[in-house]
């Protein structure tokens, strides 16, 4: 398990490293209105995309982790999710090109509409359930390392001027769809692909649900981009997209202990091994409040600084909308626990599906009323009621199936951990230096306190025993 977490924390600090340096270059270059145009495209290609996928990115993990020591099966499951993948890509890539073309409001971009669309006819190349199930994250971690340093210089290479969208926009598929063919193909030269006896009928109710959950989640995580810029315009997405791009940097981070756990649950479940499930759940709690709690406050207080250096001077006006999603990494943290680790393994998947509709009934009302009148700020705050609802329906859900214990004791010692942030960054800011220095200051000041805190003051024994790993995994005196 700590090869594993090591490749999935690395691929987290590789999917922090690339927006850092790819999206300040385009954001400086593009400018708001940029930004918006080709985040509005992508993001209506892959809500396309979340249909065609069927909720398979999901269901796949289990499935591949219930027959990852049994070649035969495994085979037979890839063959069959695939088969069913690539169906529904089709249709949907249809549907896409029938939509551009049907209505006047996508003709001036529409060769733009067309480029991304790839992403749908393409989308069954997502093999990242594969290697998750069966957990080969050292595969997933090198593949996308490659193919984000080749984005990152085509980028540079080819976005010099405002009227590069165009090419920014192809560089942000190559960068989905290089990593995607990649995997695939990779799994096509060492896997048999057997369509003699397969049974594509089987998968169709499990993943009715997940599919549905998933489509329903996708509304406040996918749609939201898209209907800021109907409701709205593109100057309002580029400022939204500035503020949630640096929040979701920190959401890989703070689900990553319970991405390698998913398949060791699923099969404790399967198993009915309540004693490994909770162990399990304990671990991954705790690394998440220990981390999402910091993260959240760190980026609330220092957000003009992040908004100043990751995107420049003219998205300043996205600073209320970087705050007020400053919750997410908590929320969307406490959501992954409560749905990926404990309920979509336990087979609960229309606990999943009315808990995204509650999501989606909040979205899209919160939406319609706040987004007219408060554009990027209306968008945030949307999206963070609407991850509050369907967490608290999570719970909800589990309270009533299972006896779940969780350490919320820390949650509270972790909130009064951070309270030394704002008074250490205040000091700081009245230096009148740049944001850049406030920020190198003032991040391992407060990451520094935080864990003196934890560690001395409340005897925190999760990092204390996790901080022990690290020192026997990477001892600083190896003679």
């Amino acid at each position: 398990m700590t090869k594993n977490f090591f490749y999935n924390v690395l691929l987290s600090i590789v999917n922090i490293l690339f927006p850092i340096l790819s999206f300040p270059y385009a954001s400086r270059i593009l400018g708001p209105h940029g930004i918006g145009k080709v985040q509005f495209i992508i993001s209506l290609a892959q809500y396309f995309a979340l249909f065609a996928a069927l909720g398979i990115p999901i269901y796949g993990i289990t499935q591949a982790a219930r027959y990852k020591d049994d070649k035969q099966k495994l085979s037979t499951i890839f063959t069959e999710l695939t088969a069913i993948f690539f169906i529904a890509s089709l249709l949907l890539f249809v549907f896409y090109l029938i939509t551009i073309f049907s209505f006047p409001f996508f003709a001036s971009d529409r060769p733009l509409y067309i480029y991304a669309g790839i992403l749908i006819l393409l989308s069954f190349c997502y093999t990242d359930w594969y290697y998750s199930g069966i957990q080969q994250f050292k595969i997933i971690a090198i593949r996308s390392i490659i193919v984000k340093i080749l984005s990152l210089t085509l980028l540079y290479v080819f976005v010099r001027t405002e009227n590069d969208f165009k090419q920014y926009l192809l560089i942000i598929v190559f960068s989905i769809l290089g990593n995607q063919l990649f995997g695939f193909l990779m799994i096509a030269r060492n896997t048999d692909f057997r369509f003699t006896g397969i049974d594509l009928q089987k998968h169709f109710k499990p993943l009715l649900f997940i599919f549905g959950a998933t489509i329903a989640a996708s509304i406040y995580t996918v749609l939201d981009t898209v209907l800021l810029g109907f409701l709205s315009n593109e100057t309002a997405v580029g400022l939204y997209t500035a503020s949630t791009k640096l929040i979701k940097l920190t959401i890989p981070f703070v689900t990553s202990m319970g991405v390698i756990l998913i398949p060791v649950i699923s099969k404790n479940f399967a198993e009915n091994n309540m004693k490994g499930i909770k162990e399990s759940l304990d671990k991954s709690f705790n690394f998440l409040v220990c981390l999402a709690v910091p993260i959240g406050a760190g980026m609330a207080i220092l957000a003009p600084e992040f908004i100043a250096v990751f995107s420049g001077s003219r998205f300043a006006e996205a600073t209320k909308s970087m705050q007020i999603l400053s919750l997410l990494p908590l929320l969307i943290g406490f959501g992954h626990f409560f749905s990926y680790q404990i309920l979509i393994p336990a087979g609960k998947n229309k606990e999943i599906f009315y808990s995204m509709l509650i999501g989606v009934l909040v979205s899209l009302t919160l939406n319609f009323i706040l987004v007219p009148y408060l554009k990027e700020t209306g968008a945030a705050i949307a999206n963070v009621f609407t991850e509050f609802m369907v967490t608290m329906a999570y719970f909800y859900f589990i309270r009533r199936h299972f006896e779940l214990r969780y350490n919320w004791r820390l949650l509270g010692q972790s909130l009064v951990s951070i309270l030394s942030f704002y008074p250490i960054i205040l000091s700081v800011r009245h230096l009148n230096i740049g944001a850049n220095t406030i920020l190198l200051i003032t991040i391992p000041i407060c990451a520094c306190i935080y864990l003196w805190i934890q560690l001395y003051i409340f005897r925190n024994s999760f990092i204390f025993a996790f901080m022990a790993l690290l020192k026997n995994k990477f001892p600083l005196n190896k003679s």
